[in-house]
């Protein structure tokens, strides 16, 4: 049985708060990187439409919890309360092999 979680997560600041938005998730990558559950964390900006979108791989649900558990993820998510544009879309994906 696969255990391994992947994410997609599309995120849609305010266009006054895109690089606020964009330099926090920046700022928190190779912590991200260094959790022992992650395998891959990756942002990517679609600049055409001001989007963000994260992909990020973990060894299972526990690791992905321990993460959101951290402070410095904990801070993101509260700032994003007053910059985004709309909830976050995001994708839980199970790799079939």
């Amino acid at each position: 049985m696969i255990h391994q979680l992947n994410i997609i997560a599309r995120i849609a600041p305010h266009p006054t708060h895109y690089n606020k938005a964009r330099e926090a998730i920046c700022e928190i990558i190779e912590q991200t990187r260094a959790e022992p559950g992650c395998m891959e964390f990756r942002l990517s900006e679609n600049a055409q439409d001001g989007t963000l979108y994260l992909y990020e791989e973990w060894r299972d649900e526990a690791a992905l919890a321990s993460h959101h558990d951290q402070p410095y993820t904990r801070a993101v998510f509260e700032a994003y309360r007053d910059w985004l544009a709309e909830e976050p879309q995001i994708l839980h994906l199970r790799p079939v092999r």
